[in-house]
This record gives structure tokens, sequence and C-alpha cells, in this order.
């Protein structure tokens, strides 16, 4: 496995408050900043240049998020946050600045020409649980837990809402809105906020196993499916159908379908040469 690097480091830091780790075509970034792996200004940064990174890297074909401590993320940094209702607009600029940041880094993953996959172990919560619904696929524990709980500080779950909705069903998306309540790995499965639910000590095991697999398709497929798949789904049935059968005329023109088809024929290994 390759060595971890520490990113972002501050001085007064032991480690960064970003952690990265590449192996085989998978890039792990792991949030390190304890105790509860708030998405501070810092770490969105982090977290946004290592996706710049990886987009353009060409040995990067998933990207894994992972945490590490207790919890996946508790959010937003309120304190961070509530440091600057001193300033002389109340906060306004700086409240301007975490919430663009957040939508630019979940905006990153969506248009990421790599899958994305969210590995979490302990609670999701606030914008923590809108990083996980932002993700292409998302695996966790079975002791983890999901909430979006602004509405009990009074401070509806507006951002988070975006993407909790994209992934979520609509009602229970609201469920989870309108009463802050946490639920439970069963019940995020249910609502459709994560694919599986594994016990914590095989975790990493099978999200890796995962990345590994989605690794050893062809890069560019992968960009091609990903952007349609979420282009297509914002739009009307005949519309979508329409875009969808212009994508797949245009993937067969392409080397490497090429390549799949006559490997698939003469039942032997791809070589895939397409590049994401």
């Amino acid at each position: 496995m390759a060595e971890i690097v520490s990113l972002h480091k501050d001085k007064d830091e032991a480690g960064g408050i970003l952690l990265s780790m590449q192996d085989e075509g998978v890039l792990r970034l792991t949030l390190n900043n304890p105790p509860a792996n708030a998405l501070s200004i810092a770490l969105m940064e982090a977290l946004t240049a290592e996706l710049d990174r990886a987009g353009s890297d060409k040995s990067v074909r998933v990207v894994v998020i992972a945490a590490a401590g207790k919890l996946f993320s508790a959010g937003h940094d309120l304190k961070e946050m509530t440091a600057h209702r001193g300033d002389e607009d109340g906060g306004r600029a700086f409240f301007e600045k975490t919430m663009r940041l957040c939508a630019d880094l979940m905006l990153k993953i969506t248009h990421l020409p790599k899958p994305v996959i969210a590995e979490i172990n302990g609670l999701a919560t606030a914008a923590g649980c809108q990083l996980v619904a932002s993700c292409d696929l998302a695996i966790c524990t079975d002791t983890s837990t999901f909430c979006t709980p602004g509405v009990n500080i009074g401070l509806f779950c507006s951002t988070p809402m975006v993407a909790v909705t994209r992934a979520a069903h609509r009602k229970q998306a609201m469920e989870m809105l309108l009463t802050g309540e946490t639920i439970d790995a069963s019940t995020a499965k249910d609502f459709g906020l994560v694919n599986r639910i594994v016990p914590k000590e095989y975790l990493t095991q099978v999200v890796m196993k995962y990345a590994a697999t989605i690794a050893a398709k062809s890069p560019l497929t992968l960009k091609i499916g990903k952007e349609a798949f979420y282009r297509q789904i914002e739009m009307p049935l005949e519309e979508a159908y329409d875009y969808a059968a212009q994508v797949m005329v245009e993937n067969m023109l392409n080397v490497d379908a090429e390549e799949g088809i006559c490997a698939f024929l003469q039942k032997r290994h791809a070589e895939w040469k397409g590049e994401a």
C-alpha cells in the first residue's frame, strides 16, 4: 500500500486534516479533523484541491472518501462560523464563503470524471450527510447513523437538502429534514442514502473491493457513464432517452468500446486505451 501523505498541515498540528493514500488506481482521502471531522474551510479547501488533482491524474481511477475517528463528519464547523458573528457584517461574508465552498465541493464530486465512494464509519450529520449523499456510492458500517438536524437548532439543512433529496426518496428526505432525527444504517439503506451495510471490521475491505472492481473498467467509459447518469436524471423521460441514445452512439464509436466488444467476442481480457 502506498505511503500516507498528510495534506494541508498547520504548523501546530501533528498530522494533516486530510490524509491521502493511493494504491493501484484507488485514491483514499481520509478526513482527519478531530474530534468531529467538521467540514471547516480548511478541510473543504483540502478536499477540493485533492479532487481537482484526482480529476486530472491519469493514475487515479476511483476516489474513496473515508474518515478517521469515531465520526464520519458532523458537518460544518459551527464554532468557526459563530466566531464570525462579530464581523462588521454579522458574519454574512463568511457564511456566504462557507456555503459557496461547500456547494462547489459537492458539485466537484458529481462532476469528477472518476467514481467517488463514501466509506462511512460512525455519524454523518448535516453537511457530513450531504457529503455521503453527494458521492456516487456509499458503504457504511452497521453502527453508522445519519441525520440532517439543522431544524433542531433553528437552521434548516437547506444545502444538505439538495444532495439528500437526490439520493433518498422524497418523503423520506423530507422526514429527515423536518424531524432532525437520527436514522440508523438499515433505515438509511431503505431511504436510499447508502448502498451496502457491512460489519465494522470488514468496512475498508469491502469498500476497496468495490473500488478495485470499478478501477479495472475503462476510465473513458466510466467518465462517459457518470456524466450521462447525472445529466439524464434531471431530464424529462423522452429527452433523457434522446440524450442517452446519442451518448450510446458516441460511446460505441470510441476506442474502448471497440476493444471491449472485440475482447468479449474473442473471449480475452480487454486492454483499455482510452483516458478519462
